[in-house]
């Protein structure tokens, strides 16, 4: 079974780009994937939802509504830590991000990724 961590950015593309996600992790990863977010990601979506207005606080709320109803497994966390640098020591995921400068380090360490490409599908790197 292939784990996908979702990073924050990631879970909001639907909101933003009316592209169906979880359609395209079963399309890419021919139906075989568990999902898995942060607590710290939980976290930040209700950060964005009390302090943002506009389109940030719905994007934040859609994205929210969407997790809970995929019910992914939530990686408890004890550190302290910035949240990219606690994805970067994970090991045995792949990341769907679309945050560059976390692309680029989890590439460095040979991790997988998945990114939206031409905002309109997903692409595993």
């Amino acid at each position: 079974m292939i784990k996908v961590l979702l990073d924050t950015n990631f879970i909001l593309i639907p909101a933003y780009f009316k592209v169906d996600i979880y359609s395209e992790f079963a399309r890419i990863l021919e139906n075989k994937f568990e999902l898995y977010v942060l607590d710290k990601t939980w976290d930040e979506l209700d950060r964005i939802i009390e302090t943002q207005k506009g389109k940030e606080k719905t994007a934040a709320r859609l994205a929210k509504a969407i997790l809970e109803a995929k019910k992914p497994k939530t990686l408890k966390t004890t550190s302290k830590d910035y949240v990219d640098d606690i994805i970067l020591g994970l090991e045995g995921y792949i990341v769907a991000t679309s945050d560059r400068e976390l692309k680029r380090e989890l590439k460095k360490k040979g991790i997988k990724t998945i990114v939206l490409r031409q905002k309109q599908y997903l692409v595993l790197n």
